[in-house]
């Protein structure tokens, strides 16, 4: 069989990848599971989330700009450059989004969604040189590289989504090379195609 790429692995029927597919509320209503795709900004999210589109026909729910445009926020930071969140205003945005299914919803923070809106929680990471480098073209601050650096090497992202979700629906991935994001995206693009609604 298989396998997503990752430390957590787990068996159980229903996919081919030997990911569980646990019955969660409010999956047996859509017809396409939701994923949730997190990770420290620079390890590939929203590249892999547009080859996710690509290979799957899903949407692709970027956060951060929803944040922007819709003005789902409470006023920005300066000292990082970015918005604080207001997450309940983000929820009642996406609410109506993932209820129909097919949806990849992308966010470096991942712990305030409802638990029962996705199938597949995925976090992506990157090696330490490979994530410095991404920042530091992007022009972020020191300040701001500098905490982004050791989120990724506190496993923050992944400890966050670990605590927040089922553990059997929860998969680690490296992103550090386009060969790795295309080998991400083939097997997803495999377990969307093998999930079925679950009945309780």
């Amino acid at each position: 069989a298989v396998e997503l790429p990752g430390t957590f692995r787990t068996t159980g029927g229903g996919s081919r990848l030997g990911l569980a597919m646990p019955s969660l509320p409010g999956a047996a209503d859509r017809c396409r599971p939701n994923i949730l795709l997190t990770g420290t900004p620079g390890t590939g999210k929203t590249t892999t989330c547009e080859m996710l589109v690509e290979a799957t026909g899903m949407r692709h729910v970027d956060v951060g700009r929803w944040v922007r445009e819709q003005s789902l926020h409470s006023g920005r930071d300066e000292e990082f450059d970015c918005y604080f969140v207001d997450e309940d205003k983000v929820c009642d945005a996406l609410e109506d989004v993932v209820a129909a299914g097919g949806v990849i919803v992308d966010h470096h923070s991942c712990d305030f969604f409802p638990e029962r809106w996705f199938d597949l929680v995925l976090v992506l990471q990157a090696d330490t040189a490979v994530l410095y480098e991404r920042l530091k073209t992007r022009g972020y601050s020191d300040k701001k590289l500098s905490e982004n650096m050791e989120c990724e090497i506190m496993n923050v992202c992944l400890e966050e989504a670990m605590e927040s979700y089922k553990s059997e629906i929860v998969q680690q991935m490296q992103s550090n090379t386009v060969e790795q994001m295309e080998e991400n995206v083939e097997r997803v693009a495999q377990w969307v195609a093998d999930w079925k609604p679950q009945t309780t």
